[in-house]
């Protein structure tokens, strides 16, 4: 028999055995409760009353059942028995509870119970039920209910189990011995408190000599010393968890730890060569890789993040070198410009380094490495190179033509020194107003300069080599006009001045200032005066202030309207610059009716006028309205100027043989070439490739050759379908023609008629050709004909 049969059956014989009263299971004797005196055999209620301790009236034994019962019949459990049964049958026992009536089933007559099914302590340990004795015919209670367990002995039946299958972990490479790795925990279902069954020891099954396991708490600890991660990176450790102390005869248990050892920085980085070549060239921007250098580390993640630096380097300044985080790489970067021409090689030494040093590895040895950089310049074809960023140059604003303002210079920085041709950007100089000198440089202008105008001029100018046009270079030149005094100083504004009739002698009405837009170094100083021919006769005077303003003064008491309404006064202004300028500007003063505070009331009668009509804006608004209507009656007699071009035919009643319209003035009957009316006349008279005159002929189409379709003949009686469709096809395939619609009549009557045709396009040209005699014999409708055409020429 197997093991768990035999630990159950072990289990069977020991609880029967012991519940029997032989090995002292005794019946136990229920009571109620009180309050023991003090004696311990009586008491008393709230009531002071004394109680009495009464017998419970029934037995029953304590009970326990083991699990996994394997027997055919159903296990005994235990037997109920109450103090009033007397054997006579009249005692009935009832059982409730938990598996009353399904796992447990009472007799009802003698109080055995048994179990009708198997029981597992795992799924459930003990049982709560309740039990009571009544008479059988009464149904009366004979005891109060009671309350027992009956409790399920475990047997070792359940392996460990682990918590996790598998485990995952990590510990660093190169720990130390001892050092922990993970904790495993297994579980076993069976009672911890009975017996061994559920007391696990650990032990491990692979994974020796590198990983131990503590028996006790499944800790696993490093067991070997120096594990390099570089050498072996994953490791499968199985561990066993054995139940009954691990003795023989114990279920057990395995799970699997996946163990990796995590990267420490225990190597130094070490450059794939010793020494690195690059070749750049000159051209080459700043900020451009000029090469990739490599170091290699066997570490992986942050510690094999690494630093390049230069230690060594015969241009100073000249590159730089960064690492590229993604690959640990060395990238060498331009940070100065290149010239061939004055140092063609460079020399560098450079270092790396781990940027997350452990300590630890210190004795290790240095985790630093050093590697040397040559950097060959090649040379390129540069463009010429100018002397100055830029160019500032000052001329005088009344500078002669063809003066020289400065000059500019530039060279060929290569080594054959090719000869550069200089040029102005047009684009700059839009009015081409400077030039330059191709050869040497010099800027000189072409026309008269105004700083009034224009008091910065900024153009470019452009350096090219002779031997390759390609190789250009510009640079910006600012040129500065200066300032030469050349304007007369002018009234800063148009002033509208008045003296009251009743003005006073030395009154003030009005003053005066100057503007000029020359601007000398020391700024504007003008001197205000009367002019001279104004002296003798002169009603104002003028005081200058010595502030660049003047007073306009009266020089009399009173002044009249009626004999004088409007004065001119004249001022001369003077800038005091060198060459000096000077102008008159004429002050014009109304004379005006004033309050006795000076307040105008009243002026001449032009200005009554004025004032009584219309104010300016008033004026301006109204000729600006009389304009726009100028201009609506003018775009409407336009407009009905454009009259609809009249159709070739009026009206559907009006055909007339060969109706053509043009609008060109012809060249008389000499004319022929506008239009060729024979085409109309006979159908197979085509002249192909004829050019209209009334139009300018398009060079750029060739007539346009469409298969011809051969005219109605005369003898085959053709039809007059074919001809018109004949002459459309030449209009459509016709290039000259106008690009609007048009319309072309024509009267071809058919060819093979008796009376042959009626058109007059094919009869004589003159009246006495004819022989109209044979109207006489058309009857009495037709004599008048016959007597204006018919007869001798002496008649008519």
């Amino acid at each position: 028999m197997d093991q768990r049969r035999l630990c159950a059956l072990v289990m069977l014989w020991a609880v029967v055995h012991l519940s029997s009263p032989g090995y002292g299971l005794r019946a136990l004797r229920r009571t109620t409760g009180g309050r023991r005196g003090p004696t311990g055999l009586t008491g008393q209620d709230a009531n002071g009353v004394p109680l009495r301790r009464s017998k419970r009236g029934w037995m029953w034994n304590q009970f326990f059942l083991l699990e996994e019962y394997t027997g055919t019949d159903m296990q005994y459990v235990g037997k109920l028995h109450s103090d009033g049964d007397r054997g006579d049958g009249s005692v009935r026992y009832v059982l409730t509870g938990e598996g009353a009536g399904t796992l447990f089933k009472i007799d009802e007559k003698s109080g055995d119970i048994h179990a009708t099914k198997r029981l597992d302590r795992e799924e459930k340990s003990y049982y709560i039920l309740h039990a009571k004795a009544v008479n059988r015919f009464t149904n009366e209670a004979l005891e109060g209910e009671s309350e027992f367990i009956i409790k399920i002995h475990d047997i070792n039946d359940n392996e460990p189990r682990f918590t996790k299958d598998p485990y995952m972990a990590r510990v660093p490479e190169m720990s130390d011995v001892g050092t922990s790795v993970i904790q495993v925990t297994a579980v076993d279902a069976d009672d911890a408190t009975y017996g061994n069954s559920a007391k696990v020891v650990y032990s491990i099954l692979e994974g020796q000599p590198y990983f131990s396991v503590d028996p006790e708490t499944g800790l696993i600890k490093t067991a070997l010393p120096g594990m390099d991660r570089e050498v072996k990176e994953h490791y499968q450790v199985v561990i066993q968890a054995k139940d009954m102390a691990g003795q023989m005869g114990g279920l057990s248990g395995t799970t699997t730890v996946s163990i990796t050892l995590s990267d420490v920085n225990d190597n130094p980085p070490r450059f794939t060569k010793t020494l690195y070549e690059f070749r750049v060239l000159e051209s080459n921007e700043l900020g451009s890789t000029v090469g990739i250098v490599r170091a290699m580390d066997a570490d992986i993640g942050p510690n094999a993040e690494m630093e390049y630096r230069i230690i060594g380097s015969d241009g100073p300044g000249m590159f730089d070198i960064i690492a590229n985080r993604t690959t640990q790489e060395g990238v060498i970067l331009l940070r100065k410009p290149l010239d061939y021409e004055k140092k063609r090689q460079y020399s560098l030494r450079i270092q790396v380094e781990n940027v997350h040093i452990n300590p630890r590895f210190y004795s290790m040895g240095p985790f630093r490495d050093e590697a040397s950089v040559k950097i060959v310049v090649e040379d390129v074809d540069e463009p010429p190179v100018f002397e100055r960023p830029t160019y500032i140059m000052e001329v005088r604003e009344d500078a002669a033509r063809n003066t020289i303002i400065g000059s500019v210079s530039a060279s060929d920085p290569d080594d054959k020194h090719s000869l550069v041709r200089y040029t102005i950007d047009r684009r700059t100089d839009m009015d081409r107003v400077f030039n330059i000198h191709a050869g040497n440089g010099s800027v000189f202008i072409l026309r008269e300069l105004d700083r009034e105008e224009k008091a910065w001029h900024n153009i470019s100018v452009i350096a090219t080599e002779f031997n390759n046009p390609r190789q250009i270079s510009r640079v910006p030149v600012y040129i500065r006009v200066l300032d030469v005094n050349d304007n007369a100083p002018t009234f800063a504004t148009n002033y509208e001045t008045f003296v009251c009739e009743n003005a006073k002698a030395n009154q003030r009405i009005q003053t005066v200032s100057a503007t000029d837009p020359d601007e000398p170094l020391g700024g504007h100083r003008f001197v205000f005066s009367l002019a001279p021919e104004a002296n003798g006769k002169a009603n104002f005077s003028v005081r200058d202030n010595k502030d660049n303003t003047a007073w306009i003064l009266t020089r009399r008491n009173s002044y009249n309207s009626l004999q004088k309404s409007i004065y001119h006064v004249p001022v001369v202004i003077t800038d005091g610059e060198f060459p000096e300028q000077s102008s008159t500007n004429t002050l014009t003063i109304r004379v005006c009716t004033c309050d006795r505070e000076g307040n105008m009331k009243l002026c001449n009668p032009e200005a009554l006028t004025a004032r009584a009509g219309l104010s300016t804006g008033a004026l301006v608004a109204i000729l600006l309205c009389v304009v726009i209507l100028l201009m609506i009656v003018v775009l409407f007699a336009a407009l009905r100027r454009q009259r609809k071009k009249e159709p070739l035919i009026i009206s559907k009643e009006d055909v007339r043989d060969n109706v053509v319209s043009y609008n060109d003035e012809g060249g008389g009957e000499e004319d022929t070439q506008a239009f060729d009316i024979c085409t109309l006349r006979n159908p197979e008279a085509i002249e192909e490739s004829k050019q209209r005159r009334d139009i300018i002929p398009e060079t750029f189409y060739p007539p346009v050759r469409r298969p011809v379709v051969p005219p109605p003949s005369r003898d085959n009686n053709g039809d007059v379908r074919d001809f018109i469709n004949q002459r459309l096809q030449d209009n459509d395939s016709d290039p000259t023609a106008p690009p609007y619609d048009s319309l072309a009549t024509y009267a071809y009557e058919g060819n093979g008629s008796v009376a042959e045709s009626l058109s007059s396009l094919e009869s004589v040209t003159t009246e006495g050709d004819q022989d109209y005699n044979y109207l006489s014999e058309w009857g009495p409708r037709f004599k008048k004909l016959a007597d204006m055409y018919g007869g001798d020429d002496s008649d008519s």
